[in-house]
């Protein structure tokens, strides 16, 4: 049976052709189980945002490969979505656009019995990221990351 890396990974192969031949953007597939159910989430975006009817259009175009490949062993649900405004940085490209813009960020583990972090992203590298918070720059390595995003702080 695939793991959840594995489907994400093919899932994200399957869906490539059809995002870039619309010129859509991929921002992420996740494979996850909530309660009884799994979800297998694209998330699409494109200049000026993503509309329900490219999503649509996604969605159905991706089935028709995914009911073809048939290598989900699980019953699951699929869900073609924006990446909303609070949008996941996941990607060195998703970081590298998002310089300039204001970024929470969880880490694993607490700097000084903190956790989270809100600023405007300065620098990112594979090693390390940058966030300027009330006008101090802060070094985060990359590594201790959990999870970024946009923030949704105006």
């Amino acid at each position: 049976m695939a793991g959840k890396a594995e489907i994400e990974q093919k899932t994200e192969e399957l869906v490539t052709p059809i995002i870039d031949e619309n010129h859509f953007e991929l921002v992420d597939v996740e494979y996850v189980k909530e309660g009884a159910n799994w979800y297998l989430r694209i998330y699409a975006d494109k200049e000026g945002g993503i509309s329900i009817d490219d999503c649509v259009l996604i969605s159905r175009a991706l089935e028709a490969k995914l009911d073809a490949d048939d290598f989900i062993k699980d019953a699951y649900i699929l869900e073609v979505s924006s990446p909303g405004l609070g949008r996941p940085l996941k990607k060195e490209k998703d970081y590298q656009r998002s310089i300039g813009q204001s970024v929470d960020i969880k880490l694993y583990r607490a700097i000084d019995k903190q956790k989270e972090f809100t600023g405007i992203l300065k620098e990112y590298s594979k090693e390390r990221i940058i966030l300027s918070i009330d006008g101090t720059d802060q070094e985060f390595e990359t590594k201790s990351v959990a999870s970024a995003r946009l923030s949704l702080d105006f």
